[in-house]
Order: C-alpha cells, then structure tokens, then sequence
C-alpha cells in the first residue's frame, strides 16, 4: 500500500527502529526491494534521486515505484531523493510521490530555511511529506558512470562544526520549516567508503535532545550492525541504503557470468533474475539490521 514518509517514520518511532530506503534506477531494484520488503513484513521506502536520471526519468521511475507501491502488502513510501530545487520538488508531487527531499543543504542557512520552508508549504498542503537536510554529507565515491571519483573526510574542512550537523540549529531550522524528517551530518559519506569513516554517534543524541523529530541518515552502505543499530538507538529513523545494494547484485551477475565457458549460450533475461534475487537478500538483511532482527 502506498503511503507517505510520516507515515513510515511513526511506525518506525513506535517500533523504535528506523525504515530502509533504497534507491529505484530500474525495474529490477523496485522488483528486488518489494519482494525483500514483503518477505520481512517491514515497511519501506522506494527512492528515486535524479543522479539516477541517466538511466531512467523522473516521469518513468514515478509510474514504476507507484505500481509496486500499490501493489504491495507492507506500507510504501514513494519518495524523491536530493531533490535540488523547488521546482523538481513539486515535478514529483504532481507525478505522484508521496514524500520529498529538498536538499538545499548546500547554500547557506538562511536560504536553506526559505527554500525548505517553501516546499514544505506546497507540499504539506497536499498532504505530502517534506524531508531537508542540514550539515554535510560527505562523499566517498561518487558520480554516474565515468564520473570522476571524489574522496572527502571531516579533515576536509576548516572545522567539524562546518561539517557535522549542530544541534541548536537543528532545533531553530525545524522550528522555522515545519520539515517532517531531517538528514543530519555525524560523518556517513555518500558511495563506497575508500576509508573508513569516523562517526559521531553522541552527535545524534545530542541532536535529539534538542529537537525531537525523526532524523536521516545518508550514506548508510559500508557500515558495521553495531553502528547502525547505535545511530538507530540514538534517534535515526530512516537509512538511506543504495551502494552495497547495487553492488550485490553486479557481483551476483558477474561470479554467474564467470562461471560460463565462452561457448555457453548466455540468455539476457537470466541476467535481471540473478541480479533481482542478489539485491534482494542484501536489501533483507538490511531491513532485518535497521529493526534490530539480527
């Protein structure tokens, strides 16, 4: 059934857990996510980012996560990732998701307040839900294809503090927009982790002691069970999932394709299958990690 993100996040609240949201380029990943999703009995979130736009639109991604939404016997949240204006913003709600992010975490905080604040105006009227993001995210490996890769740590910048999300401006930022979840910065970096990163797990407490709301993690692949389930027990509620994912199933596709001889007839529909299935189970022990299962 198809739901909206506060929706999600209340039920992960009263679980004390967070809900996995994992990004949809194709078919195959919405295929892979429902199916993990329907087999845990766990709500969930279908993300479309429009990084993912090379390979399928916004307009295509929005007709395939809602018919699976639809179809499917757990709550499920149609939601835009990293929406970069208002603009793309309202795009998505007009093709029918039910949440999005405005990400304007990049401009200065007065801006951020005013273009956050703006969205969640038009979409709260709606009745869609609103994510926004305050600190920075950090990025290990990034880009689509043969995009440059792009390494950064917290020693990246001047001070932590320009970085990391603070916890008095989390609280004045909510106050101000109005936001339904926010992504905050404790040391998580977008991709695949090069290094390994160093987490301020007390940050999140520190946070949720100021503002108490649901808040975001990015960059959530790469990290230990005790992590997640640390930030989870400090106030994370939604852990945006997507880089170890996709990287089951290539892998999965690659170990079947190695096995073959070059004389072997190699079917293309066996490809999506053996890729569906490896997403799956990785998505599953996801899910059973973030509602402490295992």
């Amino acid at each position: 059934m198809i739901v909206t993100l506060s929706t999600v996040l209340n039920i992960a609240e009263k679980n004390k857990w967070a809900v996995g949201a994992f990004n949809v380029p194709n078919w195959e990943s919405a295929e892979a996510i429902i199916g993990a999703a329907e087999e845990t009995n766990k709500p969930v979130i279908l993300n479309y980012a429009p990084v993912h736009a090379p390979f399928m639109n916004m307009e295509d991604a929005a007709e395939i996560m809602k018919y699976f939404a639809n179809k499917a016997k757990v709550p499920v949240c149609v939601h835009l990732d990293h929406g970069g204006s208002f603009e793309t913003c309202i795009k998505a709600i007009r093709l029918g998701f039910t949440s999005v992010m405005i990400d304007a975490s990049a401009k200065p905080y007065e801006e951020n307040i005013r273009i956050t604040a703006e969205v969640v105006k038009a979409a709260h009227a709606v009745g869609v839900s609103v994510e926004a993001e305050l600190g920075h995210i950090l990025a290990s490996v990034t880009g689509v294809g043969k995009a440059p890769v792009k390494i950064e740590t917290k020693d990246s910048f001047a001070d932590v503090n320009d970085v990391y999300t603070r916890p008095e401006m989390a609280k004045e930022f909510a106050g101000l927009t109005n936001v339904d979840a926010l992504a905050i910065a404790f040391g998580t970096a977008h991709g695949i982790y090069v290094t390994k990163p160093v987490l301020d797990l007390e940050r999140i407490s520190r946070i949720k002691e100021a503002v108490d709301m649901p808040f975001v993690m990015h960059g959530g692949s790469g990290l230990s069970k005790e992590e997640f389930q640390t930030a989870i027990r400090n106030g994370i509620r939604k852990i945006n999932y997507y880089t170890y994912m996709t990287l089951s199933g290539g892998r999965a596709v690659k170990a079947a394709m190695d096995k073959q001889s070059s004389t072997d007839t190699v079917f293309f529909h066996d490809i999506p299958f053996i890729a569906v299935n490896a997403m799956k189970e990785d998505v599953k022990q996801a899910i059973r990690i973030f509602s402490d299962e295992i």
